[in-house]
């Protein structure tokens, strides 16, 4: 019987440490990863993110439907200010939802959103959001957000798409324990008033 190799034994234990090294940096790096894969690709019914509406309308319609939610432990009251709106694809659209803090103290929440039917996130282009910041309501504090958005008319040249005549917009509202930034403003996205 041979006596074991130190190195050999040093290169097998170097190549497991490494390996579980490996892993725990994919495990941090899949959110990310998969985040920008959703943006990029609208997967899950993710939406665009887009600087200005293009430069052609169509004829073509879509109804877009607005959702709002709350996470059971956020003391918000929370609604769009329209339930629907009939855009031509490729038009500049605004819609608003309204948060209230309902709550007897500061919170800051963050919005999170997907699109249904979920072959539309693709085409769903937001160029402003309050779901890009968090936002800071004072107790009885009421923030009216815009959300400034187009529908691409590429969808017309998708085959899984072109069918599609309703899209819901869909946010929940969750608490933000450890808010990124309080600034003076609660809410930088949109207006407030008490």
């Amino acid at each position: 019987m041979r006596a074991p190799d130190p190195k050999k034994n040093l290169r097998v234990a170097a190549l497991a440490a490494g390996v579980a090294v490996g892993m725990v940096g994919l495990a941090y790096a899949s959110v990310p990863l998969y985040r920008l894969f959703c943006q990029v690709t609208g997967f899950a019914g993710t939406t665009q993110r887009a600087e200005a509406a293009p430069q052609r309308t169509t004829e073509k319609t879509v109804v877009v439907r607005f959702d709002a939610n709350t996470s059971g432990s956020l003391e918000w009251g929370f609604h769009a200010a329209q339930t629907a709106m009939t855009v031509k694809l490729g038009e500049q659209n605004m819609a608003y939802y309204r948060a209230t803090n309902n709550s007897a103290r500061t919170v800051t929440g963050t919005a999170v959103f997907n699109v249904t039917p979920v072959t539309a996130g693709a085409y769903f282009n937001k160029i402003q959001c309050f779901c890009f910041t968090e936002q800071t309501l004072k107790p009885g504090e009421s923030v009216e957000m815009p959300v400034d958005f187009f529908v691409d008319p590429d969808m017309l040249d998708d085959p899984d798409a072109v069918d599609i005549k309703e899209i819901t917009l869909s946010y929940t509202f969750y608490p933000v324990d450890k808010p990124k930034a309080v600034s003076e403003a609660p809410a930088a996205s949109g207006s407030v008033t008490n």
